[in-house]
């Protein structure tokens, strides 16, 4: 009898000690890089200043972000819309009741957006007036043609101007320079992290276009874009010859002397956790956002 009592005894601790709920963890909050146009398009909406926790995890760049809350279970961070969600297996959350889609994006019901920017050199300074002419006839496929605007959205971001534009078929003839061999020329692209999809996209469909030119995406933060190609590292080791942003340029950053700069899509930034995480947490608000971000809300049971 005392042997039956003292296994039932064993079986109601086991039972008990499985029953006890798993404690919550915290939230793992992640961030870009002072340099990011991400970061501070993401802080200029939700009107976080100087109040980032200093708990805060700074990843590089948007893939780096990407994969990050991916692998964390309690992690939030911010990415562009044109993120691969399924292949890092993060979630986008709404924000303010609405789902960040292309269409909310266009018909500006989710307010989460900015525009994607570039910059070119001066005239006179790219290493070759060939190269000079080619960049000067991708930025017209980029923002101008059917193709670009299509290279564009297959790449998940947005194109504003998809009634105007026009054959590459109808462009191509201002530019002699797309009938020669240009594989011995490359164009450096610098810059803004999260252009980097659309950007890719871009290039690879202008290359067979363009007399086969190569190309560099170094990519380090849209800090960068116009500094390496009208600025202070236009000449140095890391110099580009198109700079890009994922937001406005700078009052400071002076672009009236370049070759061609512009807008050439939209973008939006999206809130996003794992798709491992067991919250039940869907959507967030403005208010919501600043709390997380500056660690006054520190679990996610918090968010419901």
């Amino acid at each position: 009898m005392k042997k039956i009592f003292t296994i039932l005894l064993l079986v109601l601790l086991v039972v008990g000690c499985n029953s006890t709920p798993k404690e919550e963890g915290n939230i793992s909050v992640y961030t870009r890089d002072a340099t990011s146009g991400t970061r501070e398009a993401f802080f200029g909406f939700i009107e976080l200043g100087e109040e980032l926790t200093n708990e805060a995890i700074e990843v590089a760049s948007n893939g780096d972000m990407a994969t990050k809350i991916g692998n964390d279970d309690y992690g939030i961070g911010y990415v562009s819309l044109d993120t691969d969600f399924v292949a890092n297996k993060i979630m986008a959350l709404s924000y303010e009741g609405v789902e960040a889609t292309k269409e909310n994006v266009i018909n500006k019901s989710y307010t989460l957006s900015r525009p994607f920017m570039f910059v070119t050199r001066e005239t006179g300074t790219f290493e070759s007036t060939d190269k000079e002419e080619l960049v000067a006839a991708f930025c017209d496929f980029m923002v101008n043609s059917v193709e670009g605007g299509l290279a564009i959205s297959n790449a998940g971001a947005i194109v504003t101007n998809e009634a105007a534009r026009t054959s590459w078929a109808d462009l191509a003839h201002k530019y002699p320079v797309l009938t020669k061999d240009n594989s011995n020329l490359t164009i450096v692209c610098v810059g803004s992290t999260s252009v980097e999809k659309a950007l890719k996209a871009l290039l690879e469909s202008f290359q067979p276009l363009a007399g086969n030119f190569q190309f560099q995406m170094n990519q380090t933060g849209s800090g960068d874009g116009q500094k390496r190609v009208l600025g202070a590292d236009k000449d140095g080791p890391n110099k580009g010859d198109i700079g890009f942003a994922s937001r406005s340029f700078k009052s400071e950053e002076d672009t009236h002397k370049a070759l061609a700069t512009g807008e050439f899509a939209l973008d939006a930034v999206v809130v996003a956790i794992s798709t491992k995480n067991k919250s039940g947490v869907t959507s967030v608000t403005k208010e919501q956002c600043f709390k997380v971000f500056s660690g006054e809300i520190r679990k996610f049971s918090e968010l419901k």
